[in-house]
Parts: C-alpha cells; structure tokens; sequence
C-alpha cells in the first residue's frame, strides 16, 4: 500500500474541519490512503456540520480513530480516519481567536510534517490556520511557511537559512512564486536583493523541473511602476532584479524580465510564461485570488516533501455556519497526490 496523505484539520475555531470533511465526503476514493491529523471531538462537530444537508452520505463514512499510520490498511472502507496529532483541549468557540485553538493548530503541523520528514507519509495538506491564534498560543513562526521551513531545517541539521522556502500561489491560468512571504511591505522591499531574487528563479525552476516541465518559462516580474523605466521610477531592477536574472540565464534557465507588474500576469495566463516570480505577498496574491480564490492552491517551495494547502484562511465569519466551501481544499489535495506521484517517479 501506498504512504498514506496527511491533512491538517486547521484552527479548530475556524472552517478548517468542515472542508476537511466536505472535501473527504465528496470523495470517497482518496479515504483509502488519506489520513486527517485532528482532534476527534474537532471532527465530530465539523460532521454535525455538513450533516443537515449530507446526512446519509455520512453514514456511510464512519469516523475512526488510528492508533498509528501503520494501522491505515485495517481501518474500514469509506471510513474518515484520523490520528490524534494535536493536544486537545476545551472546544474553542466558532469565529475566535483562541490560544488554544491555535495551540491544537501548531501540534497537528507539526506532528504530521515529522511523519512526512521522516518518510511515514508521502505528502501532507493543511488546513486553514489564524496567525494571531498561532502567536496567542506562543508559536514562534507566524504562519505554516515557516513552521515547515524550521521543521525541515531541524531534520536535516541545518540553520533555518540553509533551507530557503518559497511560497507559490496557483489558480487553473496563473502560477506565481514570491520572493518575500509575511513581512511588512517596507521590509519586503528591502528583501529584494540579486541573492533572493536568484534563489527565487533558482527554487522555481527545481520545482517545476520536478513537476514534469523540462524548461520551464519563468518570467520575473519588477518591482516599481513599468519595472522603474531604466531607472527613473526606482533603482530595483538595475541594482538588484536584472543582475540576478543574467546569473540565472547563465546558467541555462529559460528566464525573463524584469517585466512591468501590471502586464506580467496577463502575459502569464495568456500562455507566454509557466509562472511569474513576484517581488512581495500582495504584487503576486492578488492577481492569483481574482482569477478565483476558490480554486486557488498554495504550495511550499524548497521543502524536502510535499506541502500544499487551500488559497484562503480560516474564514471566521462564517465559521460553524456550514456555508464553507471545499473547492479550494480539494484542488489543494489534488495538487499534493500529483506532485508526491512526480516526486517518487522522479
């Protein structure tokens, strides 16, 4: 049998569960070597959620809990089987931020990316968490990114800077990969250097080449207006942003720019590029979320495994509503088996 798929179940308080649930609801092949890493009492109120409306359906997909991985081929057929992966506590409510919450968040992260690092499952997925719960709960990395980026560093024997990660964001037409991920927009500008430029295309290339594309088309996006005009709208591009993309084109990569933000991702779901590198969070989300944040995948670049998760938050204004959507979730998933069947094909 094959290494099984590990999905978080995300902030309890928010809609993490219940697209979990909706997501392994609608399709009953992918129980069979998917495993959630939740709590039990988390699931069952996610499944009273979905139930008004799928009740027979989820009948026939009991909840059972694994004593381990390796107990995956005895669990029933159809079943939605988990692994106690985080600490419980006391039930956080609906739409709040909860220390606790964000506490059972981080412990199901990290349990299942240590089964990944250490080849106990071949991929994991997670599920929506709350940065300001993750640093109620005294979590010290502000997101998924770089709770992964220290845990994968940490296995391998290696300072966090010796694991550089990049976050890319994708919809069906449009791929983009960020130089910087959550910092301050002031600070962000101040990342944008030849080195992390380079590492960028560097990180993008390794990825799509490990997807299946031999020479991916990679188009760098600038920074300041119309890619700063030679110079007369900001010095970026001839500092920092050019100069990393001739050591890429150096060394063989099918790499362009820098193009002016306002046309490369137009250009890019028009089929002239396989992805765009953008300079920060905003200049590279937005674009990706407009063409349809329900569908949208985020996956982490640079990581010795698989990790990809939906392309929205926790969504707490309509937590415990049961009007979430799964759609995301389930590209997200998707996205995870493709990428693990490359990666051991590979």
């Amino acid at each position: 049998m094959a290494l099984p798929l590990l999905v978080t179940m995300g902030d309890p308080a928010g809609i993490g569960p219940e697209i979990v649930v909706k997501s392994l609801l609608s399709r009953p092949d992918w129980r069979s070597d998917t495993v959630v890493v939740g709590d039990a009492v988390v699931l069952q109120r996610a499944m009273a959620l979905v139930r008004p409306d799928r009740g027979s359906a989820l009948d026939a997909m009991p909840l059972v809990e694994l004593s381990s991985l390796a107990a995956l081929p005895a669990a029933p057929p159809g079943a939605l089987v988990f692994v106690q992966g985080c600490v419980a506590g006391a039930l956080p409510a609906w739409g709040r931020v909860d220390g606790v919450a964000g506490r059972m968040a981080a412990d199901c992260i990290e349990w299942a990316a240590r089964q990944v690092l250490h080849g106990h499952a071949r991929a994991m997925v997670t599920a929506p968490v709350h940065k300001e719960a993750l640093a109620a709960a005294g979590v010290e990395h502000p997101g998924h990114t770089e709770m992964l980026q220290a845990l994968a560093a940490e296995q391998a024997g290696v300072p966090v800077s010796a694991m550089p990660v990049r976050m890319m964001l994708s919809a069906p037409g449009l791929a983009t990969v960020l130089v910087s991920i959550h910092v301050a927009l002031r600070t962000a500008i101040e990342a944008v250097s030849i080195e992390s430029v380079f590492e960028t295309i560097r990180i993008t290339h390794e990825h799509f080449r490990r997807a299946g594309v031999d020479r991916p088309r990679i188009a760098v996006a600038g920074l300041n207006p119309h890619a700063g005009e030679g110079g007369l709208f900001g010095r970026e591009e001839v500092d920092h942003i050019a100069p990393a993309i001739e050591r890429a084109l150096a060394l063989g990569l099918d790499v362009s720019g820098p193009h002016p933000p306002d046309t490369v991702f137009m250009r890019a779901r028009q089929g002239h590029f396989d992805v765009v590198v953008a300079m920060y969070h905003d200049q590279g989300l937005i674009p990706v979320k407009l063409l349809g944040v329900e569908h949208g995948v985020n996956t982490t670049l640079g990581l010795p495994m698989v990790r990809t998760s939906p392309d929205h938050g926790t969504a707490f204004d309509i937590a415990g509503t049961g009007r979430a959507g799964a759609d995301s979730l389930m590209a997200a998933i998707e996205a995870a088996r493709t990428a693990s069947r490359h990666q051991a094909g590979h």
